[in-house]
């Protein structure tokens, strides 16, 4: 398909901070997914060209239980880039002033040092092409009026990615991978907004494990055709672990994880 039409909206949508609706899913039934990749490469090819440089993907749709209703058959993605990934010890607050209606998602951040096998399911093989972890905020933003969509729309539109915030790195040089990749399927997070408790989760919410919802993304994107595999160094948020909440100016967020050694990590927002 043309995906100059979209790709240019999306452009002036960004730009001019006017959202879309109808979604490009409700104008045209045939946009599928192939379609929506194909527009989204379009995109960070853009971005490139500007100056810019993808260091890895987001995922979204990491829950199984909801591809069903959705109609999808394996997580999706999109690129993120050196601008919108940032260390917190950079002690920044994030701006929201210029979003529309934000979200924030508190997920785990792998680092690859190598590239993940492709069909690779065992959790320990794959966490053994993982150079480091760490606790991160991914901020999402709809372009889509009323935060209506459907995954084509989100893979058209970047994921909705606006920020990932990456807390400190745990190396696995050395670990226990066994005993890593128990706790990223057991272990809980505590999402607080004010030092009020927002919403629980954990790493089961991302299919079951961050890890083995790193596997999937890498054979998901090994079989979407124009897609470039994962490769080391790609830095992967692997969806988010509690329900997203909105937020707004002058808020501090914290995020706490029980059962895998991770440092607290928080977020202000102006």
């Amino acid at each position: 398909m043309n995906t100059t039409p979209i790709v240019e909206e999306l452009l002036q949508s960004f730009e001019r901070r006017t959202q879309i609706a109808p979604p490009f899913s409700a104008r045209d039934p045939q946009f599928d997914m192939t379609a929506a990749y194909a527009v989204q490469r379009d995109l960070a090819t853009r971005r490139v060209e500007e100056g810019h440089r993808i260091v890895g993907r987001k995922v979204g749709y990491a829950n199984k239980a909801v591809w069903r209703t959705l109609k999808i058959d394996t997580l999706v993605w999109a690129p993120m880039f050196d601008d919108t990934v940032t260390p917190a010890s950079s002690h920044e607050p994030l701006s929201v002033r210029r979003l529309w209606a934000p979200k924030i998602e508190p997920e785990i951040v792998l680092r690859l040092g190598r590239p993940v096998a492709h069909g690779a399911s065992d959790p320990t093989a794959v966490l053994d092409a993982v150079e480091a972890i760490a606790l991160g905020f991914e901020i999402v933003d709809s372009v889509f009026a009323d935060w209506k969509f459907h995954p084509t729309d989100f893979v058209a539109g970047y994921g909705l990615h606006v920020a990932l915030v990456v807390g400190e790195w745990r190396s696995m040089a050395g670990a226990d991978l066994a005993a890593v990749t128990e706790q990223l399927a057991q272990f809980r997070v505590r999402l607080s907004k004010n030092g009020v408790l927002a919403a629980e989760g954990g790493g089961r919410n991302v299919l079951k494990s961050p890890v083995l919802c790193l596997g999937e993304l890498a054979s998901a994107v090994a079989r979407q055709t124009g897609e470039a595999p994962l490769h080391d160094g790609d830095i992967i948020s692997t969806g988010s672990l509690t329900d997203a909440q909105f937020i707004g100016r002058g808020e501090t967020w914290t995020a706490t994880v029980e059962g895998v050694d991770l440092p607290e990590l928080t977020l202000e927002t102006v």
